[in-house]
């Protein structure tokens, strides 16, 4: 998880970056009226994210439980869907964008005279870039799949620079304002997207489009199992309208200025947390597909001791810095504007610990089909919470109102969290697969099944020993348990002897047996170099006939093998 973290950030980072860059260059060589166009601009933005994560979302999970179940002509079928349905998204919206500013129709999101008809330069802009945006938002996750989550990186630090520099351009030297910021960040997207894309269009790609594949009938799943983890974003679109008006009510455009650019300068660190959460659902869906108890706990584990303690320090940072930061966008800190943001740096930090933990549970709920608790959820922190209390807090306490219904957000959702497992328990949590409500019937109880891990030649021997003796003990006849020791011993072996001599990394195997349905499951999960046993398998020995013929041995007496490559990892799974 902590390998897979920084390119995800990273590629969290891409739409922030955009957003930060457009707002220093608005509230510096522009002025406050286009940073309150953009300001503007972010529930279209957040509508348009929340379909392309849903697709996204939707098509990661099913994709991770067909790899964890072995179904690559499915996985086919899905990839080629989610590819066709976010194309015809993105035109959808790049019309709604063209003709909204044409026929000034944009009264919906504004009523103020001077702030309208910027906003339509600006809307106009980004029309441009939103085929980009939807279609490079659903490649990654596949990427990441495929172990190729640098090509991401380097898109998105491509995407960056040119964002920048047009920028530059755009508005510095061609005087083109706002619609010049759109068109920079649109198209840097059409360069983020072909980075990307250029992969799958090699041939060397797991994943490949075909339009003969394409199962138009799982729209729908891709849509239901999608829907809750987008379902936040989108609630966060109504709850940036209900936001946005009562500042323009109560505050004015110069709290539109101030709420815009504290919340895109905060973008830059929520890319954190957003990249937490796209490992995060790799992992929960993967080990959904695999049925596996104590990897789902594992991930959650995780997030809670690694996660939480470096967002909190990043957070304290934040705070003790919000007199700097907001001064890159207001340079006067004698002004209202900057004081108004400054505030919000203070305050909205605190919220982000709780918005992880009900990110990763509503993730958990999402991939393990608890649609109603994850959409509970997603109403709480998208409008219940947010827009509820800043209604209530707004007029006394001004734009701070808004800042401290966040935090008030994340402990409503951290306590429901808590509430609902406690419900269905009917008894207070006291450990994680109780915090999770994970149903019985789900995968292996922990008596029978046992994990291992070998790092020497000298454990494989004791482990495998180990292995039999689990067998037997669950009734398992000799020769079965006999042949799990003997699988465990040749194959985890050839990883320990060849695996670990590749490089000059340290590394482990970790195995797993499972005793199900009178059946035994083995795993044998390591992180070397990708290397399937099946092409030594079917390749000529040569002079030497006993080159690997542990391996052709397993393979010539077990009926049922599988190899795949996960995130990085060799996962070799024997059911006996």
């Amino acid at each position: 998880m902590l390998r897979l973290l920084p390119v995800q950030i990273l590629l969290a980072l891409v739409n922030t970056v955009n957003n930060l860059v457009s707002s220093y260059f608005a509230t510096n060589y522009v002025g406050i009226d286009a940073m309150s166009a953009v300001g503007l601009y972010g529930p279209v933005s957040m509508l348009i994210t929340s379909i392309a994560t849903m697709l996204a979302g939707g098509c990661a999970i099913i994709c991770g439980k067909y790899l964890g179940q072995n179904e690559r002509d499915k996985l086919q079928k899905v990839f080629s869907l989610d590819l066709a349905a976010s194309t015809l998204v993105a035109i959808l919206f790049t019309v709604l964008a063209v003709c909204l500013p044409l026929f000034d129709l944009t009264g919906i999101f504004t009523r103020d005279p001077a702030v309208r008809p910027i906003f339509n330069r600006y809307l106009l802009g980004q029309a441009i870039g939103m085929i980009p945006l939807v279609l490079g938002n659903q490649l990654p996750a596949f990427l990441s799949m495929e172990n190729k989550g640098r090509r991401t990186m380097t898109a998105s630090l491509v995407y960056i620079a040119i964002n920048l520099v047009l920028d530059y351009v755009f508005v510095q030297i061609l005087r083109l304002e706002e619609f010049g910021l759109a068109l920079a960040s649109s198209l840097g997207l059409w360069v983020f997207l072909a980075i990307q894309a250029h992969y799958f269009l090699s041939g060397k790609s797991m994943f490949r489009l075909s339009m003969r594949k394409i199962a138009w009938s799982s729209t729908g799943e891709i849509v239901k199992v999608g829907f809750p983890g987008a379902a936040s974003n989108i609630f966060q679109t109504v709850r940036g309208l209900i936001v946005n008006n009562l500042l323009e009510i109560f505050v004015g455009s110069i709290g539109l200025s101030a709420f815009a650019a504290a919340n895109n300068l905060m973008g830059i660190f929520w890319a954190i947390p957003g990249g937490m959460l796209a490992v995060s659902r790799l992992m929960i869906s993967i080990s959904v597909g695999e049925e596996d108890r104590q990897s789902l706990c594992d991930v959650m584990r995780v997030m809670f001791r690694r996660y939480l303690p470096m967002m909190l320090v990043i957070d304290i940072g934040i705070i003790a810095l919000a007199g700097p930061l907001s001064s890159i966008f207001f340079r006067d800190t004698s002004s209202a504007v900057y004081a108004m943001m400054a505030s919000g740096l203070r305050i909205l930090p605190l919220c982000m610990p709780l918005s992880i933990i009900m990110m990763h549970f509503a993730c958990y709920g999402q991939a393990s089909g608890k649609q109603a608790y994850v959409i509970i959820l997603a109403l709480l922190d998208g409008v219940v919470c947010v827009a509820g209390f800043s209604f209530l807090l707004i007029g006394k306490l001004g734009i701070n109102g808004v800042y401290i219904a966040n935090v008030l957000n994340g402990v409503v959702t951290t306590i429901y969290i808590i509430g609902y497992a406690w419900y269905r328990k009917k008894a207070f949590p006291r450990n994680m697969e109780q915090l999770m409500v994970i149903p019985d019937e789900f995968g292996v109880p922990e008596e029978d099944r046992i994990d291992l891990t070998v790092t020497t030649v000298e454990e494989v021997v004791k482990v495998a020993e180990n292995v039999q003796r689990f067998c037997l003990d669950r009734g398992i006849d000799k020769r079965r348990a006999y042949l799990a020791g003997l699988a465990m011993e040749e194959m985890a072996g050839n990883v320990v002897e060849h695996g670990f001599t590749k490089d000059s990394k340290k590394h482990s195997v970790d195995i797993r047996v499972a005793h199900k349905d009178s059946g035994v499951i083995l795993r044998i999960r390591d992180d070397c170099v990708p290397f399937d046993p099946e092409e030594r398998v079917t390749a000529e020995p040569g002079d030497d006939v006993t080159k690997n013929i542990g391996i052709r041995m397993i393979y010539s007496i077990m009926k049922d093998i599988t190899y795949q490559n996960l995130v990085g990892l060799n996962v070799l799974t024997i059911r006996i």
